[in-house]
């Protein structure tokens, strides 16, 4: 839309330009007929007076010298009939006053608004005199001066500008109508386009725009068509190869529990037993041996518990055997059993949690510990609530909430790079799911939605234009 507003501004500019200029140009053009018609009358005015001197001569019929000049009647009707509208004429013979004649003004026009005079006057000034002897031979007959009344010039200036430029306006205001007109209907294709380019920025890759136009739109609704398609492609091998790497890591931390457990585990339960035994062998013979055994022991004692705690971080398969609700019940009392806890625990599980996917109830138990682990470690929580809920009515979401009440910067959580929020936005990623970083009342709130059954989303609607 923005597009189409600057092109008709630029339009309407363009024609406000075209009228100033062509106002100028009838200014012009009025200026210089107004000095035509006024050299014109001089023309006619001269030749009609020199005729009525002949015809007076030839009246008398005398030729002497003191009769040559006679005084014909040139104020008539005849003669003003000689002068163009807005014209004064003056004629004076060698040695009398001067007499003047002038045209009508009502057939000039109405009178001009005061800034247009102001603007004529201003930019052309006064009109110049014409000065034409009424014959050369004979200078004592005088001369007749021509002027252009001012009020009667800038009326005849300010009918003609209105006239001309009332139609210019006119048609100058269609053509813009029109081309307005054209121009929206030329370019409605790019209000689809830029709303299926904000679809794909959504990330709804299964939109689609069906121009009904041809040229360059068409070629632009195919490359964006095009790139959805690849879009939507890359997303889904995307989200399968996340999944399969998801897999591939819990088959390692499986592996990985395996080993600890059956190394590390025996070796430590025998550098128990073996602190034990030389704790007793050496109690009467050295208390020195048997201090630095008991030390042993707390340092092997303190190792299993550390293994235990990252054995449960690993282990993934009490979520096959006993469930998701069995483990994060698990989960929740193991943080509520350390004896540095720093804040409580509060599960809340609403819906039936048995039946989700496995891979979803994987995620879901992962996303819950990075949470629980983040409030725990980088929180001043006294409390943090774990809430897990599936919709009673459709089964097509569960949705993960962990909120605490030890302040935080929801902002900051949410732009931060490490990689436990990484990988949550990952996990959420791979289903095609959501993630809420926001303020709590007294915290930080987390929610994490996963869909249980994907859902394509629908097909734009196409744009049939006329």
């Amino acid at each position: 839309m923005r597009l189409i507003v600057r092109l008709v501004a630029q339009l309407v500019a363009i024609t406000l330009l075209c009228l100033t200029l062509t106002a100028g140009w009838v200014m012009v053009d009025a200026h210089r007929a107004i000095e035509t018609e006024a050299a014109t009358s001089a023309e006619r005015v001269a030749h009609q007076l020199e005729n009525l001197y002949w015809h007076a001569i030839l009246w008398r019929g005398s030729m002497r010298r003191d009769n040559i000049l006679p005084r014909p009647e040139w104020e008539s009707l005849s003669t003003l009939k000689l002068i163009s509208p807005g014209v004064c004429v003056s004629y004076a013979p060698a040695g009398e006053e001067p007499r003047t004649l002038c045209s009508q003004l009502e057939g000039v026009g109405a009178a001009a608004p005061a800034w247009f005079s102001t603007g004529y006057d201003r930019i052309f000034g006064a009109h110049s005199s014409i000065v034409r002897p009424l014959t050369v031979r004979q200078p004592e007959t005088g001369a007749i001066v021509v002027r252009a009344d001012p009020d009667a010039a800038i009326r005849q200036a300010w009918r003609q500008i209105s006239v001309i430029v009332s139609v210019a306006a006119s048609m100058a205001i269609c053509m813009c109508a029109l081309a307005a007109v054209a121009i929206v209907h030329a370019l409605a294709p790019t209000r689809a386009i830029v709303e299926g380019l904000r679809l794909l920025e959504q990330g709804q890759y299964g939109c689609r725009l069906n121009l009904l136009t041809n040229g360059e739109f068409r070629l632009i609704a195919r490359a964006v068509n095009d790139l959805a398609e690849r879009l939507a492609q890359t997303t889904a091998e995307r989200a399968a190869l996340t999944k399969r790497l998801f897999e591939v890591q819990e088959a390692e931390r499986r592996a990985l529990a395996r080993d600890l457990h059956d190394e590390f585990g025996q070796c430590l339960t025998a550098t128990l037993a073996f602190a034990g035994s030389i704790e007793t062998a050496a109690a009467k013979i050295d208390a020195g041996v048997a201090d630095e055994a008991r030390s042993i022991a707390r340092v092997a004692k303190r190792m299993m518990t550390t293994l235990r705690d990252a054995l449960a971080r690993l282990r993934s398969q009490d979520l096959e055997e006993l469930g998701l609700e069995a483990c994060l019940v698990q989960l929740a009392a193991s943080w509520n059993a350390k004896a540095e806890r720093k804040a409580v625990v509060h599960l809340r599980l609403l819906g039936d949690l048995a039946d989700l996917p496995q891979a979803i109830s994987t995620s879901l138990y992962r996303i819950a510990q990075e949470c629980l682990t983040n409030a725990m470690r980088h929180g001043d929580a006294a409390n943090v609530y774990l809430r897990i809920e599936r919709a009673a009515l459709e089964d097509e979401l569960v949705a993960l909430t962990v909120e605490d009440d030890g302040g935080g910067d929801a902002t900051r959580l949410a732009a931060a790079s490490g990689h436990g929020i990484l990988g949550i936005r990952e996990r959420i990623a791979a289903f095609g799911g959501s993630l809420s970083i926001s303020d709590a009342a007294r915290g930080v709130r987390v929610v994490a939605r996963l869909p249980l059954i994907p859902v394509e989303p629908a097909p734009m609607k196409g744009f049939a234009l006329a």
